[in-house]
């Protein structure tokens, strides 16, 4: 409270601004929930609780064994995700999104053979309707493949013990749930559009009508002879239910990545539009710079696939990592020229203020345009706490002349005022991810690329070297994930990149004048004699 009076007071005096400048910090409430081990614990006790509930729900013989059982699978899944998927139970939010998605997925299993039990005329269709790949789809589409398949394996296993009341026969509900679930997991590994959903839907659906004639669910009798408009009934309805699964699926991740903070390469294709505002605003006010995001994306996307990374996070952000710029487009070397650099008459220091504070300028921006928050961290990070060599070099240099200078004019060595590299140095923080290491470096490296006069493949691979040997020796590449043998793929990458980008064209022969005499052409040109007439073309 005081603090807000003190600069009230300022404000009134013209000695403080009153923009205040939008942050970029984590709540700590929002912390203590996402890795506090009592919501750990809470997350634990519902999805036990629910699981209970589904098993002791109904005339059912044996619930406490049958309860038993499913927590051993329980403590299995906790294992087999605390080893194989650490990352994510690490997260409380992850961990309820997991464990909420399969117990989800018992409900309506549950829910649809309960119903289709009690009503004698569709009890055929209760084992043909069950959304098998529900939770496996879900999963797969918003934390990987291998989620997807922890949910195929589990939820079956689960599925099996809850169903056992209205489904006589849980070994075959296995076998079609994991068979279903992993063919859902393998068709959306990469999903890029919302209407791949609609082909994972139809495979899921034509798997089921398969496994169901086999295990004979679509009752054929070929001796007592064939009902063919039940059977098309029920496989109709069989692979519908696929097919209305992954649209349910689809329509529904918009809502779970904004529940729990995840983006999907479906939502990072969408969010690559160049006609984002801010992007346009960029190509008029600042041209220099968004030429360098698109050379940045460009290279960031290839490294990133090369290393197995998210290619398509890597673009998007590369496209925005630099949009602080726009506040004072005139002050960043891409976008002036060497007759009009208004860092001549600035202060080395003062140039380093400028400069730096393009990056709380960008997430300034980023976080008025509600950009994800993957982009703001981009834009925070990709300069970690690196030096501004030029200026710093130059400040360096006016130092060293101002101690010659004032030799000469008996000025104290103390007057003069010490160069602190920290002056020079960006606030960070250090790149927290590939990805974001990743365009860290392909930034550097276009930045350094337009300074080369004569393109070569040594000299490329040369710069590439110096740069990042230079950002590993100042700790800039610590704290992300990057292995070395990444960091040499990631290099080779970006050789190739620039090679064609930068390579050299051939020479284009000079247009010749009306005057110029054309020389003879060759052989017979007449047009009766067939052959081709000379001519020719200015490039």
């Amino acid at each position: 409270m005081l603090q807000f009076f003190e600069r009230h007071r300022l404000i009134k005096k013209g000695l403080a601004s009153g923009k205040t400048r939008r942050r970029h910090g984590n709540n700590e409430t929002m912390q203590a929930m996402e890795s506090g081990l009592w919501v750990k614990l809470l997350i634990y006790l519902a999805f036990v609780t629910g699981l209970g509930f589904l098993i002791f729900s109904g005339n059912r013989p044996q619930p406490i064994e049958k309860f038993f059982i499913s927590l051993l699978i329980f403590l299995t899944a906790l294992a087999q995700l605390w080893i194989n998927h650490p990352q994510t139970f690490a997260r409380n939010f992850r961990v309820a999104l997991v464990f909420g998605v399969c117990l989800a997925h018992l409900v309506i299993v549950k829910t649809i053979l309960l119903v289709t039990w009690h009503s004698p005329a569709y009890r055929d269709f209760g084992p043909l309707i069950i959304p098998y790949a529900f939770a496996p789809l879900i999963l797969s589409a918003l934390l990987g493949k291998n989620h997807g398949i922890f949910a195929a394996i589990f939820v079956s296993l689960w599925g099996s013990i809850v169903v056992r009341e209205v489904q006589p026969e849980p070994d075959k509900f296995i076998v079609i749930s994991l068979i279903t679930g992993f063919i859902a997991v393998f068709v959306t590994q990469r999903i890029r559009r919302r209407t791949q959903f609609i082909r994972a839907g139809l495979f899921v659906g034509l798997a089921t009508w398969m496994l169901a004639m086999v295990f004979g669910l679509i009752v054929w009798q070929i001796f007592e002879g064939i009902d063919w408009k039940n059977i098309a009934i029920e496989s109709a309805v069989t692979v519908a239910s696929g097919i209305i699964t992954a649209i349910l699926v689809s329509g529904s991740l918009p809502i779970l990545e904004n529940a729990f903070g995840i983006t999907t390469d479906i939502s990072w294709l969408e969010a690559a539009d160049l006609n984002h505002p801010l992007l346009k605003r960029m190509t008029i006010e600042a041209p220099g710079t968004y030429h360098h995001s698109l050379v940045v994306a460009n290279l960031a996307e290839a490294a990133a696939e090369a290393i197995g990374a998210n290619a398509t996070m890597a673009r998007v952000c590369a496209y925005f990592h630099d949009i602080g710029k726009l506040v004072k487009p005139d002050y960043f070397t891409e976008n002036t020229t060497p007759e009009q650099n208004p860092h001549n008459d600035l202060a080395p220091t003062m140039s380093a203020l400028i400069i730096i504070a393009h990056v709380k300028e960008g997430v300034d921006l980023a976080l008025k345009n509600n950009l994800k928050k993957e982009i703001i961290d981009v834009i925070q990070q990709h300069h970690g706490t690196s030096v501004m060599y030029f200026f710093y070099n130059r400040a360096l240099q006016q130092q060293e002349d101002a101690r010659q200078g004032g030799k000469i004019m008996n000025i104290r060595a103390e007057d003069i005022p010490e160069v602190r590299e920290e002056s020079f140095r960006y606030s960070g923080p250090l790149p927290q991810t590939k990805e974001c290491a990743i365009i860290s470096l392909a930034d550097c490296v276009e930045s350094a690329s337009r300074s080369m006069e004569k393109v070569t493949p040594q000299r490329i691979d040369q710069l590439i070297h110096d740069v990042i040997e230079r950002r590993m020796a100042d700790g800039q590449l610590d704290e992300c994930d990057l292995s070395l043998k990444e960091i040499k793929t990631i290099t080779t990458s970006f050789k190739s990149t620039l090679l064609s980008m930068l390579h050299s064209r051939v020479a284009y022969p000079k247009q010749m004048s009306a005057s110029d005499s054309r020389p003879e052409p060759r052989g017979d040109t007449r047009p009766e004699g067939g052959a081709r007439t000379a001519s020719f073309t200015a490039a």
